[in-house]
């Protein structure tokens, strides 16, 4: 129960189920009122599980409103850098870089309520209004296009028409999709419930299992 407490996190049986929460917290330290993820936490646990001999797949559970750019994109890249089987779920919403998060899984699922919000880079504070500014702007932008598109099966200029969207959206640029939507357009691999990932995992560990130690 502390484990979960602290870091969203527990383990039944060879399963290690995450949680990635709130908002994703990078270099700021966000008030205490608000529901966050930690990548200082998270990024040692991805690594502590792939190389834990007693862990063979990891579930990953997504209701996370987006934040820290850097820090979100910090975790994508582990996750997809695991040879563990591994899975995620997108469950009530995987907004703004909870996007990158959803899609770096083996498999990606999303629940058919579950929405997922796709936008620009935003930056709050003071922004220096130079051509560097908005060249910056468009780098990191970059960096979640490709991240998004080499890691799902959506088209970049669809991601493009999405992310810049100015119909949908009262008080911004980009679009909201939902659960069926989403896997039309090949952002998430399918519609899934906890028992449809469970089940994936189970299937891969087997799989696993099942090979020739020479091929693993």
């Amino acid at each position: 129960m502390d484990e979960i407490k602290e870091f969203g996190a527990s383990r039944q049986g060879n399963i290690h189920c995450l949680t990635i929460v709130g908002q994703i917290e990078g270099h700021q330290v966000l008030p205490d009122d608000a529901k966050s993820t930690k990548y200082e936490h998270v990024l040692p646990l991805i690594a502590a599980i792939e190389e834990s001999p007693e862990i063979q797949g990891l579930l990953i559970l997504l209701n996370t409103m987006g934040g820290d750019v850097e820090a979100g994109l910090a975790i994508a890249e582990l996750i997809a850098g695991m040879k563990k089987p591994n899975v995620s779920l997108v469950l009530g919403g995987g907004h703004s870089i909870g996007v990158p998060l959803a899609v770096a899984a083996q498999r990606s699922m999303i629940a058919p309520s579950a929405a997922m919000t796709i936008h620009p880079v935003r930056l709050n504070g003071v922004v220096i209004g130079v051509p560097q500014t908005y060249h910056y702007f468009s780098r990191i932008q970059e960096r979640i296009v490709r991240f998004v598109t080499d890691h799902s099966s959506i088209d970049r200029e669809e991601y493009l028409r999405l992310m810049t969207n100015t119909d949908e959206l009262a008080n911004d640029v980009g679009s909201v999709i939902y659960g069926e939507e989403a896997v039309g357009k090949g952002l998430i691999d399918q519609i899934g419930t906890l028992a449809d990932a469970l089940a994936y995992l189970h299937g891969q560990i087997e799989g696993r299992d099942g090979r020739d130690p020479a091929d693993a």
